[in-house]
């Protein structure tokens, strides 16, 4: 039995490995890992840059790996959209892994806090309009922010990690990780706000109690 079977019948979510390869950036080679949710047939991937395991010890056992977990944006992470500050957060991320020399970041397919792309530009619509993006997104039927955590439950059990420093400013994920028994140390994370995502930001601490 490989590893990914033994991990698929090990966990009770039906998350399979399917592959790993070099993905050199600007910031250091990272190894991406790709994985798929067989419930949902949504695919998610980790990359991981330097070693997880230190002496022969599981990464988390005695030293917390630097983690982010990154919701997927397209706008904000590929067209280098001011609307939000995702990309940023995304490099801020990956430069910060590289400056320590080893980490990780689990990107989640779950875009516009898990209403799907398409959504997510209707929601643009209605912000376009003035409401902010709690009221969008609840005037087009979807919860503030549905996005779910089960599956980094998965994910971290394949690379054994079982304690992080998590790079994050959303109180949600760090209670998603404590409530699957992860060890969490909170690193908020900076970006510098830009005229068009002021509003956007102000919302994600009054409305959705983002640290700031």
């Amino acid at each position: 039995m490989g590893k990914s079977d033994k991990f698929l019948e090990e966990n009770l979510l039906t998350v399979k490995f399917v592959a790993s390869a070099a993905l050199p950036t600007q910031w250091g080679q990272f190894i991406i890992h790709g994985f798929k949710d067989q419930e949902t047939g949504k695919e998610h991937v980790a990359l991981l840059l330097g070693e997880l395991h230190s002496g022969g010890a599981v990464a988390g056992d005695n030293e917390p790996l630097l983690c982010r977990i990154h919701s997927e944006c397209l706008t904000g992470d590929c067209l280098f959209s001011l609307r939000c500050d995702c990309g940023a957060q995304l490099r801020c991320s990956m430069e910060s892994i590289a400056e320590a020399g080893r980490g990780m970041i689990l990107y989640l397919r779950q875009e516009g806090r898990g209403i799907g792309l398409l959504n997510k530009i209707k929601a643009y619509a209605l912000q376009d309009s003035g409401a902010d993006t709690v009221e969008a997104n609840e005037e087009l039927g979807f919860e503030a922010d549905s996005r779910e955590y089960k599956i980094c439950k998965p994910m971290l059990e394949y690379f054994q990690v079982k304690s992080v420093r998590l790079m994050t400013n959303n109180p949600r994920k760090v209670g998603a990780l404590q409530e699957m028994g992860i060890k969490v140390e909170i690193v908020p994370i900076h970006t510098e706000s830009n005229p068009h995502n002021e509003n956007y930001l102000a919302v994600k601490v009054n409305k959705l109690g983002h640290m700031k």
